[in-house]
């Protein structure tokens, strides 16, 4: 494998991870100061600031984790791992926007609807990490960050659901 090759590849994995991040915040960025600003929240629910650079340094880890078992494809099939990996990539890019964006359309079921798709996120998260410990031990501790921030997040999210109800 060529370092570039490697490189380049490192670079694909952290544009994904930011691309679903850009697509986080734009279905965010209205709401945060429009109907999610005068909810009831939990709290537990840490200032709005936090969230932007937790994420950042979360996605550069889900990326790098990725990275890893991507350049074990030589000496183990990584494909069902990384495939474990994209479903749980997809279930994050979705969540933002039926959090935030379809809340002012449907009301509490989005809140609801979102619930279910965070649910589905902590466990893909989970078996990511195991999916990647076979593979990379490294990988999957890089994770763990990630799936902790995911799990609070659900707190939050039955919070918000059950306070709006």
């Amino acid at each position: 494998m060529s370092r570039l090759k490697s490189a380049l590849v490192l670079v694909a994995f952290l544009a994904i991870a930011y691309g679903v991040a850009a697509f986080g915040t734009i279905a965010t960025i209205t709401h945060v100061d429009g109907w999610y600003a005068d909810a009831e929240k939990a709290s537990w629910s840490p200032p709005n600031l936090l969230f932007g650079p937790v994420w950042t340094v979360l996605y550069a880890l889900m990326a790098v984790a990725a990275w890893l078992v991507w350049r074990e494809r030589g000496t183990t099939d990584v494909r069902r791992p990384l495939t474990i990996y994209v479903i749980q990539l997809a279930l994050n890019a979705i969540w933002t926007p039926l959090f935030f964006a379809l809340y002012p359309v449907v009301g509490v079921a989005a809140l609801w609807a979102a619930l279910a798709v965070i649910v589905a996120l902590d466990v893909f998260v989970l078996l990511t990490m195991l999916a990647f410990w076979r593979v990379k031990r490294v990988a999957a501790v890089l994770l763990i960050p990630y799936w902790a921030w995911v799990l609070f997040a659900t707190t939050l999210n039955v919070a918000i659901a059950v306070l709006q109800s």
